[in-house]
């Protein structure tokens, strides 16, 4: 057990709400552990659990992981703190009680690229969001939320993103379910407070009706304005539940012995001193593609070299990108390094809608052809894939190719059933004969040697598009040996001689997946978009932001920022509170890359 502060042996003796404020590093998490150990060996009955709630799976992971390491709290004890998403507890409130909202009482859950598939036909009719005025993004807004809706009331179909207002809506209106939830978790402990969205907010205030809060929060750690955090959420719980509140300031047992956090508080307030920080270090390099990313590997390297020699077990190297672009861009440049540099043996946190509608595909070609509809399905696969691999924001030339590949294949189905050739310049032909290849692929039963056999005639066929689905389902690591999936599909073919129902097999393990707390914590080198590394925490991190593109000497575009167009605004703060966390994610050294001819806006004196 560490040495505790006076506050921190404080807060384990309040009784009542706590509001428990404090840095990165501070011990918010670890405090709020013993508190939860110290009420479940005092105050519990028999049955009762103490909630933890946390956004991220990967930050579940984590307490959980530190839980386990409390060597101070009995194995029993640790039993009685249950640590969940909010999604997950959401969905078990749903499961229960939707009914009562007058959900079908079958219901299923559709992943985020799904989801990106069924709103595709009004996000068809608008341009990108950047480039639509208020009342049209709200217009828009609204036609996705009812849409939302009427897939969860009329098809059982749930979206995560009305988890919360679906569930807050329950509690807020059935005295009796807010007892029952409560008598199971007469406390709760509110992890990353700060970030809490209006509809979380409201499932709080019910929670709050007969269970005792305990809130961790860094006001200077709310980077999700963007999906509903607000910074009157912390005064509003004040007044709403009137806690107790500690402050543990800027403690700091995550990089003791650095200036690392003191430099994250100097770039809110842009405020620098001219001493130096010890463990941070600001590199600028060539702001040409080639030059940049050798600049990043060779500082990875010497990352990983220093972890190595300090012989630290589990080591761990961060790499923070600004956007989703770079986290691809990096972990490309790390496998394929220019020059003499060696291969970085590496994983990456990429967005994986692509991947998982790529998978779906596979799992479709996996499966025996039964009926004539198994192209047609392959097509609305292949369809869906384009409609939902932008995610939330798909692009309209995405859209447009699903529409043309629907066109395209019907004309080809009509023009087969006259017994006519289809149009030689169609771009049904290669899709076609792809897809004749890969069923002509004698499956044997191993799940992963018959997963690698289809994707490699995509992979190696000459239509662009099922060779796009193939380098996009690389990306899938759910096949690995013991994983479920792969026995699941090692069952299905076992029972039935084939894979009958490899793609619900696959859907289902995407949606179990994220829900899933049993992530190891990230080692070695980890890429990652900065918000992905909220509430994480690694050996070192090398921030590495974009370049200006110049023409005439002068900057024509300046994308993957860590400040849009590295351009100074009124307003920064956002932008500040996110490279704060993103430095202090190091426990020992954090380096920043910025380019020599635009350095960072962020890191020049006010």
């Amino acid at each position: 057990m560490i040495d505790l502060s006076k506050t921190q042996k404080d807060i384990l003796a309040a009784g009542g709400n706590l509001l428990i404020v404090g840095g990165p590093g501070s011990g918010k998490t670890t405090v709020a552990i013993l508190k939860a150990a110290e009420i479940a060996r005092t105050v519990l009955y028999p049955g009762q659990k103490i909630l933890f709630l946390s956004f991220a799976r990967a930050t579940v992971s984590r307490v959980i992981e530190a839980i386990d390491e409390e060597e101070g709290i009995s194995s029993e004890i640790k039993k009685r703190i249950e640590v969940e998403t909010y999604h997950a507890f959401f969905w078990r409130i749903l499961k229960t009680h939707g009914y009562l909202l007058g959900l079908p009482r079958r219901m299923s859950l559709m992943t985020p690229p799904n989801e990106g598939i069924a709103l595709a036909a009004i996000r068809t009719d608008y341009k990108r969001e950047s480039q639509l005025s208020e009342a049209e993004l709200a217009e828009k807004r609204k036609r996705e939320a009812a849409e939302r809706l009427r897939l969860a009331m009329e098809e059982g179909r749930l979206c995560f993103s009305i988890f919360a207002s679906l569930a807050g809506s329950l509690l807020g209106a059935s005295d009796k379910i807010r007892r029952l939830v409560s008598n199971a978790f007469p406390f709760v402990i509110l992890d990353e407070f700060q970030d809490t969205s209006g509809d979380q907010w409201d499932v709080v205030k019910a929670l709050g009706t007969n269970s005792t809060l305990v809130a961790l929060a860094d006001p200077e750690q709310r980077i999700f304005d963007f999906i509903g955090a607000d910074p009157k959420r912390l005064g509003q719980f004040k007044e709403l539940f009137k806690p107790t509140e500690f402050q543990l300031g800027d403690d700091n047992h995550r990089s003791k012995g650095t200036d690392i956090v003191q430099f994250g508080n100097d770039v809110l307030a842009g405020k620098f001193r001219t001493t130096g920080y010890k463990g941070v270090e600001v590199v600028c390099f060539e702001p040409n593609p080639n030059q940049a990313l050798s600049s990043l590997t060779g500082h990875t390297l010497k990352a990983r070299e220093r972890l190595i020699k300090a012989k630290k077990a589990r080591w761990s190297v961060a790499i923070l990108v600004p956007t989703r672009r770079m986290t691809r861009q990096v972990s490309e440049s790390l496998q394929n390094p220019l020059g003499n540099l060696p291969a970085i043996i590496h994983s990456a946190a990429i967005d994986m809608e692509a991947a998982i509608l790529a998978a779906e595909i596979i799992a479709c070609l996996l499966e025996p052809q039964t009926n004539e509809d198994h192209f047609t399905k392959f097509v609305e696969l292949l369809c869906g894939y384009y409609r939902g691999k932008g995610g939330d924001a798909p692009s309209q030339a995405s859209l447009n190719e699903a529409d043309r590949l629907r066109a395209a294949c019907t004309k080809l189905l009509a023009a087969q059933a006259k017994g006519k050739p289809p149009a030689t310049n169609s771009i049904a032909v290669p899709l076609t004969a792809i897809y004749e290849e890969a069923r002509a692929v004698v499956l044997v039963g191993d799940p992963d040697a018959d997963w690698t056999a289809i994707r490699g005639v995509l992979e190696a066929g000459h239509c662009p598009r099922l060779k796009e689905v193939g380098e996009e389902v690389k990306n899938i690591r759910l096949l690995d040996r013991g994983t479920q999936l792969r026995q699941a599909l090692a069952q299905d073919w076992r029972t039935f001689g084939s894979y009958r129902n490899a793609l619900a097999i696959i859907q289902a393990a995407f949606v179990q997946e994220h829900f899933s707390t049993a992530h190891k914590p990230e080692t070695g080198v980890v890429v990652m978009n900065m918000h992905k590394a909220k509430g994480k925490q690694f050996d070192e991190v090398i921030i590495f932001e974009g370049w200006p593109k110049t023409a005439n000497r002068k900057i024509v575009a300046n994308p993957d920022r860590i400040v849009r167009g590295n351009e100074r605004a009124d307003d920064m703060s956002q932008a500040r509170q996110t490279f704060r966390v993103s430095v202090t994610r190091a426990k020992t050294h954090t380096t920043i890359l910025t380019p020599k001819n635009d350095p960072c806006v962020l890191l020049i004196r006010e």
